[in-house]
């Protein structure tokens, strides 16, 4: 049976933006720290960095993440799902300097195109916990928790090298460097010795390889311990007084039962003493190769590919152990980055010392034997456990017993000590750059280092500065900004003019949600606990040993300081996957897509549903221009469905269409709730697609009664909300309730009715497929198996044949194992 209805198209342009204003004036997603009978429950996508618009790629993150804030709220808790945005960085600096905009007026400018689009997106949000990072109400904050870290040893300043970009001229975190390449521009990074600003994250390294508290994917904890990278060996040092008096080179080895074998010590470049054990002899071939080592990157001193190479200083050390005199060398795949900045080398038990021992003519000594060694020479290194050779009192030992034994004279003795070492550094937090938060420092010339006072915080960034083509931060040439007052002596000073990295701005920026328009305090610490930890994080695994690391530090620090009473800032992490087009990762520099034409077009609940459905979230999705059509009719039908006229159909309905159809809501609602719960948004669509088909067949069959069928399209539209929020709103007005739907619950389910009463059995002889029949899903195995061997397809393949063996698997298979008959 259809029905003739007169009613409107499906017209997303004459909805959406009517929802919109509406939900924003009733306050529908404002969030109050408590509501009676609600669990909190904070849900939180990163912030993005504004500039220019929102592509696909942001819609790919933000609107499922949406979706799932949505989700939440209509489960019947207490949501808060806040906006802001991480407006400091390069990008904004870059484009003051390429077209002399004002860095403030481009963000802004960039602020307000993207809250349009969020907007657009139909957008859950609580605007009125908006942050920008670039207010000075905001960035105050980053000055105060900079002074506290201060104070208490967290901050620091120490004269060394950094990663430099020569293009955006500024300091890098190794975590900034990718393949030797600055993240954001692809130019070769190199270093450069300055005074530097630096976070002590390394204090909590132990600390930060402890993830109990953390539903996190695997794969982040794993990239997070590797950079983090804890070794455990012994540091020890070699004497080279007779070089440069009172001074050792001391190393670190995770193998040191094999000390007795070096044969050479291997410095950094960079090594502070590199020049002071140089002799004269050697002086112009070691800087010449230093400098050619400044010019490259780290990735390639350390690649496996690469030659490793060297230069002698002419200068000897004392191996402490035996007392040997062995040369010291400078080998560029040395970092004074990592461990000590030397390597003791031990070629018979190193791969890449035994390549370098080769090249070089170095002696290569055996002291940690392989099974049955004749005492000759090793055609390659010997990596395993062996037996102590070559070691003193300690031959004839395994060695797993030597790398003890020899650690515990070492300690005796002075000369060493067992040592944990980390491949993680210290957070360097300066740039050289202007759009950032100033570093709330004063140097004096009689007071030294002087912090500035809280009261006189924020340290305002001044605007309309001029860009010139040095490359130089304009703070640095702004006498306004530059020249001051001692806060101690009140003489003349100078302000610092780094900024800090833009990651400090987003290593809290979720706290101050919890209390965004507190002036006298960072945040409110009862409002904190109402809502912290954030309960579902999401963003890119890209993150990894960046933001959600330093976050985690944050949060640790600022608990030992007593902000906070959690050790942990996201309590769940979901990364999203990513969207690609024609091969390509939809980005803003790359492969742009500008959504606002296609909302335009289709409206925005279709290209939110069509994001989702594209697969699997996590593994991400490939976009199709004209695979955004199916989800557009799937729209049209379901605003046909739910407005068909229910006075054709009757106050009673058959039995069968009745419990038909009652089924399909019930396990539509199991599926969507656990489906929905973990993100799988494709597969919650899935079921609305097949739970739609059966709403239309159902109606169209005229078999179902009238209240049936409205109790069924509500169920329908309550699942389709948090997916496609405006469109089901519409429809649950027109449909005679009051009310937003956004407030209301989700469906539930009864288990029973999820469960069929009929199964299929797949059934086959000789273990191949030959027939699937429908059977009652509580049938026995002797009515199972004769009812399989009756199917006309199996019949004709056990013709002429002896049955040997009847196998059911029950609720799956019906195997028969035959033999010929004669």
């Amino acid at each position: 049976m259809t029905t003739g209805n007169d009613f409107d198209r499906y017209t997303p342009s004459e909805i959406e933006k009517k929802w919109q204003e509406k939900w924003e004036a009733d306050g529908v997603y404002k969030a109050v720290d408590k509501v009676e009978g609600k669990e909190n429950y904070f849900h939180l996508t990163m912030f993005p960095y504004p500039s220019g618009d929102l592509h696909i790629g942001h819609w790919y993150q933000y609107a499922p993440s949406d979706a799932h804030a949505r989700f939440k709220r209509m489960q019947g808790y207490n949501v808060m799902q806040p906006q802001g945005f991480d407006s400091f960085g390069l990008p904004a600096e870059n484009a003051a300097i390429e077209n002399g905009e004002d860095p403030r007026k481009w963000t802004n400018i960039n602020i307000n195109n993207f809250r349009r689009q969020f907007r657009e997106m139909g957008g859950a949000y609580d605007w009125d916990r908006e942050l920008a990072t670039s207010d000075p109400e905001y960035y105050k904050w980053n000055q105060y928790f900079f002074l506290k870290f201060y104070k208490n040893g967290i901050a620091y300043r120490e004269h060394g090298l950094a990663n430099w970009c020569p293009k955006d001229q500024t300091t890098l975190a190794n975590e900034q460097v990718k393949d030797g390449l600055c993240e954001r521009c692809d130019t070769v990074v190199v270093k450069r010795a300055l005074p530097q600003w630096f976070f002590a994250i390394t204090k909590y390294a132990d600390e930060l390889l402890n993830f109990d508290q953390m539903d996190w994917p695997e794969q982040i904890k794993t990239m997070q311990t590797n950079w983090i990278g804890r070794s455990t060996g012994t540091t020890i040092g070699f004497d080279v007084s007779e070089f440069a008096p009172g001074e050792k080179i001391e190393t670190f080895t995770t193998r040191i039962d094999t000390v007795y074998g070096v044969t050479f010590v291997v410095l950094a470049p960079e090594h502070p003493l590199v020049e002071k054990l140089t002799q004269p002899s050697h002086k112009a071939a070691v800087e010449e190769y230093v400098e050619q080592a400044s010019r490259q990157t780290e990735i390639d001193r350390t690649s496996t590919e690469r030659e490793k190479t060297g230069v002698e200083t002419g200068a000897y050390c004392i191996n402490p152990l035996n007392g040997e005199r062995v040369p010291v060398l400078v080998g560029d795949y040395v970092l004074a980055t990592y461990g000590t900045g030397a390597v003791m080398g031990v070629p018979a038990h190193d791969a890449r010392d035994f390549v370098f021992a080769k090249k070089y003519g170095l002696e290569i000594r055996v002291v940690v034997a392989p099974p049955n060694w004749d005492g000759g020479e090793l055609e390659e290194a010997w990596i395993p456990v062996g037996t102590q050779v070559n070691s003193g009192e300690f031959d004839g030992m395994s060695s797993t017993e030597g790398k003890e034994a020899i650690a515990d004279k070492i300690e005796a003795e002075n000369i060493g000590t067992r040592t944990i070492t980390y491949h993680l550094r210290d957070w360097l937090i300066s740039r050289q750059r202007y759009w950032g938060t100033p570093i709330p420092i004063i140097y004096c010339d009689d007071c030294g280092t002087v912090p500035v006072p809280e009261q006189d915080l924020p340290v305002i960034l001044p605007d309309n500065l001029k860009f010139e083509a040095d490359g130089k931060s304009p703070l640095t040439k702004d006498p306004d900004f530059l020249n001051t007052s001692c806060p101690n002596c009140g003489k003349d000073a100078k302000r610092e003019t780094d900024t800090l990295d833009t990651f400090v701005c987003s290593s809290w920026y979720h706290l101050r949600f919890a209390s965004p328009k507190h002036a006298e305090v960072p945040f409110d610490k009862d409002e904190i606990n109402a809502w912290s930890p954030v309960h579902s994080y999401i963003g890119g695994r890209e993150h990894a040993v960046m933001h959600l690391l330093y976050s985690r530090f944050f949060n640790k620090a600022l608990r030992d300081l007593g902000f906070v009473d959690f050790d942990e800032p996201y309590a769940k992490l979901t990364n999203q996957g990513m969207l690609i087009k024609n091969g390509k990762k939809i980005s803003k520099r790359s492969n742009p897509l500008n959504p606002d034409p296609v909302v335009e077009q289709h409206g925005a609940d279709t290209l939110r549903l069509y994001l989702m459905f594209l697969g699997p979230w996590d593994q991400g999705g490939d976009w199709s221009d004209s695979g955004i059509n199916g989800i557009r009719r799937w729209l049209t039908r379901i605003w046909d469905i739910s407005q068909r006229d229910v006075s054709v159909l009757g106050e009673t309905g058959s039995d069968e269409a009745e419990k038909s159809l009652e089924r399909a809501a019930h396990v539509a609602t199991k599926r969507i709730l656990a489906d929905m719960e973990v993100f799988k948004f494709n597969t919650s669509i899935a079921a609305l697609m097949e739970y739609t088909s059966e709403l239309i067949r159902s109606y169209d069959s005229g078999d179902i009664s009238a209240s049936s069928f409205r109790s069924s399209v509500e169920r329908l539209l309550l699942h389709v909300a948090p997916m496609a929020p405006h469109v089901a709103e519409e429809l649950w007005q027109r449909t005679g309730h009051t009310g937003s739907i956004h407030l209301e619950l989700l469906p539930t389910f009864d288990e029973s009715l999820t469960v069929s009463d009929t199964i299929t059995l797949a059934v086959q002889v000789q273990g191949k497929l030959r027939d699937q029949i429908e059977v009652a899903a509580d049938i026995s195995q002797d009515d199972a198996i004769a009812q399989a061997k009756a199917a006309p397809n199996v019949a004709r393949h056990l013709e002429g044949m002896a049955i040997v063996k009847e196998i059911y698997v029950p609720g799956r298979l019906v195997n028969i194992v035959v033999r010929p008959a004669n």
